[in-house]
């Protein structure tokens, strides 16, 4: 897909840096040289000036700008995971120029007749991280059967940190020494990965068996895998996948994600989402037909909190609501959540 060192370009207009995960995610986690980020709105900015947190780099209007560099990523996904044909000069240009392109939408770039045709002239790859393997099955109920301890990342709602959550923790495990994989389920954590499967895209039928067979495959490897969940079980669009997810790992704990402050499902504001303690709880009753599984630690996201005084009195009153410790794991650190986890490698 993309060798470790390459240089890349990353594709984000108009959403740099607030609504472009997986832009954020390959510069934060991707062992990638991100050389140069596409934003026409940010354009003249650098990295830097907007996340401080996040290695710098600058920022231009279009391909045409971009030094030369080794891939261009798409590194936003619209709702729907639609292709915006104002990025198609960018491709176009990118293959031109003779780049691999990478996307995580639903639209497949190798199934676009002028973008396959121009990529075939040139020599380039399109890789397309949401196309599901083809001999996926159903799940076995085998999940449980691992040796590695598998931790699971769910969440209140989408965009709630639990990508973020998922390879902090698995850092700082590695740093404690422990033997610590991660299991990607959507496009970003591939990208950053290199291996997984994007389980939104993957027949109903067969979605907790991809899970199943991720956590089956690469637990043999690892004394602890944590698998990164995808939307949330209250959400009135994404559940299916949070189910999937849910039974597929037969996780042995859980860590309940939330976005400080956020009442509402993002995008579908007349849905309300539940006291958290609420659906931590409905996580465990879910989980328990396939394997007992409690919520040990949460993760909140207090980036649209300001003075630290109240982002640690939010943080508070999460852990209160859930009764187990929380942390920030990004602004905090994911100290206190694997403490709560008391793994061992």
């Amino acid at each position: 897909m993309i060798d470790s060192g390459d240089r890349i370009a990353v594709l984000a207009h108009g959403k740099f840096p607030d609504r472009a995960k997986t832009a954020t995610g390959v510069l934060r986690y991707g062992d990638y040289d991100v050389a140069v980020v596409l934003d026409r709105d940010r354009a003249g900015q650098r990295v830097a000036d907007l996340r401080a947190d996040l290695p710098d780099a600058p920022i231009v209007a279009s391909m045409a700008d971009a030094p030369a560099v080794d891939a261009l990523v798409i590194g936003i996904a619209p709702i729907g995971g639609g292709f915006d044909d104002s990025w198609r000069s960018d491709v176009r240009t990118a293959i031109e120029r003779g780049c691999d392109v990478v996307a995580g939408l639903h639209y497949f770039l190798a199934d676009d007749t002028e973008f396959a045709d121009l990529a075939a002239e040139h020599g380039v790859s399109l890789h397309d991280v949401r196309r599901p393997p083809e001999d996926l099955g159903v799940a076995t109920g085998r999940a449980d059967e691992v040796d590695a301890e598998v931790v699971l990342t769910v969440g209140t709602d989408c965009s709630t940190g639990k990508m973020t959550t998922t390879f902090e923790l698995a850092r700082a495990a590695r740093e404690r020494g422990i033997d610590a994989g991660v299991v990607p389920t959507g496009q970003t954590g591939i990208l950053i990965e290199g291996r997984g499967v994007a389980v939104d895209r993957v027949v109903a039928d067969f979605a907790a068996g991809a899970v199943e067979r991720m956590v089956t495959g690469f637990g043999a490897d690892h004394d602890v895998l944590f698998v990164e969940g995808q939307g949330s079980l209250v959400h009135p669009a994404y559940s299916g996948v949070t189910l999937s997810i849910l039974h597929g790992a037969a996780p042995d704990a859980l860590v309940l994600c939330h976005a400080a402050g956020r009442e509402v499902i993002h995008g579908y504001e007349d849905t309300r989402i539940p006291p958290v303690g609420q659906v931590a709880k409905l996580y465990e009753d879910v989980a328990a037909p396939v394997g007992a599984s409690e919520v040990v630690a949460g993760a909140l996201n207090t980036a649209s909190i300001d003075p630290a005084d109240d982002a640690r009195a939010a943080l508070s009153a999460y852990a209160a609501d859930l009764g187990v410790p929380a942390a920030d794991p990004v602004r905090v650190g994911p100290d206190p959540i694997l403490d709560a986890l008391a793994l061992e490698g």
